[in-house]
């Protein structure tokens, strides 16, 4: 029983000490959520009481913005009713209180309407007059509100800069709000508290004059323009010009497009600005800072406004023109780095700089005609004047005139159009006529004013190459005075110890500095010497001979041509890049003008263009062997080369790539008998004279002929036949073979026309108003009097069209598109002028024209005939037009059948040629035995088979040959029988005249000209 208590109890222990165990446990857990659960009450009264605290905040600082907005607009609109004056110190109050909650209201509107109704009240109380307590700039005067006003103002201030960056000034409102804003800042700042603006400021500003100025038509008045810009300016002034404001002012002020073209009046304070830019941008880390931080677009933005400053403030120009120059330069040079000739991934189009590799910013692109226009006062008279100064004040000596030669073709014809003093800058030009310059030397490269020529030219050259866009603009300019390029050659002339052209050949062997600025100094000639001759017509260099003598282009075109040569036998041009490759294009082109201009009319002396120091026979075998220098020498100045030599031979007989096939021909006579006749290539020569003759005869009408020398060119009504253009493709080919086989056709071409086939009108030295009076001479003299007409060009009546008789019925060709309803103007007519000429000479036929070249280039390679002008063109298909050299026809004869140069009929045949037929009458006794009218090139020694005469005896039917017996005969003038019913006959396949054994001289003569003057073959007997 005891065990059994004992246990029961330890039981009972147990138990209890489990049961004590969780009730503590729970009693824990309850008062741990309880004090969580007070926590939790305490954190949400907290939380309560905050919200309570922020929403009455809220409602707190919402009924104090009402109370502000309505207390405001109170006071406004008192102020607006003018019922009371309000002095300083309400409106201090009043702003006080509308910047308080500027920042903590939302409503943009409000704050925006409010503002613009303090500012216009702040300024009315300025004009009050004797009211100083209404004035409210009359606060700084007070003790105690001095410094809460200048605060006050300052963010008055701060705010209007911060607006002006967002307004848009072509918005009638916001350019108002624009002018408020200006106001304000001009009225209530000086130099001594202009920090306002200084930093961020300047971008401010720049963000508003790009917005306003950067379009086509700007939305800033003149009169806000000039406070924005006194406003920027005047900070860097009262820190007399430091290098830090100066740069922020280039960067963010003078960077924004037209900028000083837009402004009405400078302010006083730039009187000496244009100085200090120029002297700041001249310091080299300066300068490369302002580009790398403008980037493209705005760096030429920069450049404008300095070139428009430098146009209106010549005095300090001249005074300044070194670093001028200098600056432009660098500017222009940190562009060009980045300018492309051609499109790719990384460039974009710019329309002054072309193809450029760097950012460009397209929002500017509808200012860039203003900046444009800017940069074209760096070619306007008054810089040109100032930076060639030393150029200029050259004094040409005069001599007595000397008689223009006169035109090779005069016109007696009157000008259809009323033209008032055609010849008078001729007339005026003649009264004193300069001596002629030429190389004389006697001036020190290392002169001051060398160096300072020598660097203006660098700069227009690196002008042409950086703004390719305008680079006609820059020509036209630099070309606009008559005496700046004669006087730039005569300073050209007088470098160096002999003058001229030794100077330049030690240049280009030099890489130094100054012999680059020597060479940049001819690029810019040739360039401008160039443009000026391409857009001068033929009365203009002829006969007003406008900048240059005929006897300087002369000496000109002598220099050019022995320095392009130099270039490419030396091997120069082999190696050359860059600035060297530029300088010879630039040479080469001016060269090539000259040349081409000779060309169509003469003016240089004969074997003038020819190197006489060039051997063909070395030219030959340095092409056999592949010589870079020949081969460059044939494809630049072919002209050098004397082509009436041996040279010449060797060069007609170079390889060609394919030999093109032989055709045979055999005539039908009228009766419709095949003639007698073996073709050895007279009889297809004779076929091919033919069947060209009929296809150029202009009532055909495939063909037409100009008006005065009657040469052929494409008529542009040969639509009339249906396949017109497969006939001109077929007319092509032809030619092609003619000149391929070396036969020579009497086909004058009109040489606009030969110059289209040969593809010179491709090239940049080509001009249609050049070419156009051997098209029609009296309408080339109508059209340029357009040009030199006193009044006013739309009195004429002309419109850009172009009226043209088709068959009985008025056609009209428009010269652009909508040009019949264009008049012609003053500022059009240049256009006008180069329009109708590329219409009649190219529009007109193109169709045509480009038929007829397939099937001519389809035979002749274009790369043969490169090296021949379009003259040599023209002899090489239709032979020396010269007069038939008799004794040297004579000198080249074979004689056959007992004949000899001694004998008796063939004495009288060379008297008859010589004295009794006339020169028509001789060309056609050449065609007669060679089936063409004209000599070969190069004279009789080239004629294959050489031209023979043979001593006949019976009929070409029973003609065997020469025999023994009948070459004795015809050597002792034998006779079988009196010959004088027979006729003499040829056989042009030989070259071979059949001739009998006349007895009288009348009775040859007779014969010899009824044989000549009939159309038949070889059955004439």
């Amino acid at each position: 029983c005891e065990a059994d208590f004992q246990l029961f109890t330890c039981s009972q222990g147990s138990c209890l000490y489990f049961a004590t165990q969780t009730s503590k446990s729970q009693f824990l857990d309850k008062a741990r959520l309880a004090r969580e659960e007070r926590r939790g009450h305490k954190e949400k009264e907290r939380a309560a009481t905050q919200i309570q605290a922020l929403i009455r905040r809220f409602l707190c600082r919402c009924r104090l913005q009402r109370e502000i907005r309505k207390e405001v607009d109170d006071f406004f609109a008192t102020t607006e009713s003018g019922t009371t004056k309000r002095n300083a110190l309400s409106i201090f109050k009043i702003a006080r209180k509308l910047l308080f909650i500027f920042d903590k209201d939302d409503n943009l509107c409000f704050l925006l309407q409010r503002f613009e109704k303090l500012c216009r009240t702040i300024l009315s109380s300025m004009e009050v007059e004797n009211e100083p307590k209404v004035w409210y700039v009359s606060l700084a005067l007070s003790k105690d509100l001095t410094i809460p006003w200048l605060k006050q103002i300052k963010d008055v201030l701060w705010v209007s800069c911060e607006f002006l960056k967002k307004l848009k000034p072509d918005i009638m409102q916001d350019n108002k709000l624009v002018t408020l804003y200006l106001t304000m800042l001009v009225t209530f700042t000086d130099t001594s508290t202009w920090k306002i603006i200084r930093g961020k400021g300047y971008r401010h500003f720049s963000i508003l004059l790009t917005n306003g100025l950067a379009r086509s038509r700007p939305s800033l008045s003149k009169g806000t323009l000039t406070a924005i810009f006194t406003l920027s300016l005047r900070p860097v002034v009262a820190a007399n010009f430091s290098d830090n404001l100066l740069r922020s002012f280039l960067i963010h002020i003078m960077s924004v497009p037209a900028i000083i073209s837009h402004l009405n009046t400078l302010t006083p304070d730039t009187h000496d600005l244009m100085r200090k830019f120029i002297l700041f941008v001249s310091r080299e880390e300066q300068c490369s800072d302002i580009c790398v931080c403008l980037e493209g677009s705005h760096t030429l933005c920069l450049l404008g406004n300095l070139i428009q400053l430098g146009y209106l403030n010549v005095k300090v120009l001249e005074q300044e023109a070194g670093h001028f120059v200098k600056d432009l330069t660098d500017m222009l040079s940190y562009c060009q780095r980045y300018v492309s000739q051609k499109k790719s991934n990384l460039t974009h189009w710019h329309p002054v700089l072309g193809w450029f590799s760097q950012t460009v910013h397209y929002g500017l692109n509808d200012s860039m005609p203003l900046v444009t226009k800017q940069l074209q006062c760096l070619w306007g008279v008054p810089v040109i004047c100032t930076l060639f100064c030393d150029v200029l004040s050259k004094k040409l000596e005069v001599q007595e005139p000397t008689p223009a030669p006169p035109p090779p073709q005069p016109n007696t014809l009157q000008n259809n159009l009323p033209v008032k003093n055609l010849f008078k800058r001729a007339f005026q030009k003649s009264a004193s006529v300069r001596n002629i310059l030429k190389p004389v030397g006697g001036r020190r490269v290392d002169s001051a004013e060398v160096q300072k020529v020598c660097s203006v030219c660098v700069l227009y050259q690196t002008a042409l190459t950086t703004l390719t866009q305008i680079r006609l603009q820059i020509l036209t300019g630099l070309t606009y005075l008559d005496d700046l390029l004669p006087k730039l050659w005569a300073f050209i002339c007088e470098l160096g110890p002999q003058g001229g052209l030794k100077l330049f050949l030690e240049c280009l062997n030099n890489d130094t500095d100054e012999s680059k600025q020597l060479l940049a100094m001819l690029m810019l000639f040739c360039d401008c010497s160039r443009h000026l001759i391409t857009i001068l017509d033929d009365i203009e260099v002829y006969e007003e001979q406008i900048s240059f003598k005929m006897e300087e282009l002369i000496t000109i075109s002598s220099f050019l041509n022995t320095f392009v040569y130099k270039m490419i036998w030396d091997g120069i041009l082999e190696n050359a890049n860059g600035e060297k490759l530029e300088l010879f294009h630039s040479v080469h082109g001016w060269l090539m003008v000259l040349y081409e201009r000779d060309c169509r009319r003469r003016f240089t002396p004969d074997e003038h263009w020819l190197r006489k120091d060039l051997k063909p026979s070395l030219l030959f075998q340095e092409l056999e062997k592949g010589k870079k220098r020949a081969q460059l020498l044939l494809q630049y100045i072919p002209h050098v080369i004397p082509h009436k030599n041996d040279g010449y031979d060797q060069l007609r007989r170079l390889p060609v790539n394919s030999i093109k096939g032989v055709i045979r021909v055999k005539f039908v006579n009228d009766l419709g008998v095949d003639e007698a006749g073996i073709d050895q290539d007279g009889v297809f020569k004779e076929f091919l004279e033919e069947i060209i003759k009929k296809v150029f005869n202009p009532a055909l009408n495939l063909f037409k002929t100009t008006n005065g020398n009657e040469r052929l060119y494409p008529s542009p009504t040969s639509n009339i036949h249906e396949n017109h253009l497969q006939l001109f493709e077929f007319v092509g080919k032809m030619l092609g073979k003619a000149l391929y086989e070396g036969i020579v056709v009497d086909v004058p071409f009109a040489s606009f026309f030969l110059s289209q086939v040969l593809g010179h009108h491709h090239s940049s030295f080509y001009s249609y108003i050049d070419e156009l009076p051997s098209l029609d001479s009296e309408f080339y003299k109508n059209l340029t009097s357009i040009k030199r007409y006193d009044g006013d060009v739309s009195d004429l009546g002309l419109t850009l069209s172009y009226d043209e008789d088709v068959m009985g019925q008025l056609v009209c060709h428009e010269l652009i598109p909508g040009g019949k309803t264009m008049p012609v103007t003053n500022e059009n007519k240049i256009s006008y002028i180069h329009l109708m000429a590329h219409f009649r000479m190219h529009t007109q036929i193109k169709d045509q024209t480009v038929a007829f070249i397939r099937g001519f280039r389809s035979i002749i390679n274009p790369e043969w005939l490169h090296m021949f002008s379009t003259p040599e063109v023209q002899r090489l298909i239709s032979g020396d037009n010269a007069e038939i050299d008799l004794d040297d026809l004579k000198k080249h004869t074979v004689y056959y059948g007992g004949f000899h140069s001694s004998h008796r009929v063939i004495i009288w045949l060379w008297d008859i040629l010589s004295s009794d037929f006339t020169p028509e009458e001789r060309a056609m006794f050449l065609k007669f035995v060679t089936s063409c009218s004209r000599p070969p090139l190069l004279g009789f020694a080239y004629l294959k088979p050489p031209f023979s005469i043979r001593c006949v005896e019976v009929s070409d039917d029973q003609d065997t040959g020469d025999t023994l017996g009948s070459v004795l005969r015809g050597f002792f003038t034998i006779r079988k029988k009196e010959p004088g019913g027979r006729l003499p006959t040829s056989s042009t396949c030989f070259n071979l005249l059949k001739l009998p054994n006349y007895s009288k001289k009348s009775i040859l003569r007779d014969k010899l000209r009824y044989a000549i003057s009939m159309n038949t073959g070889f059955e004439l007997s």
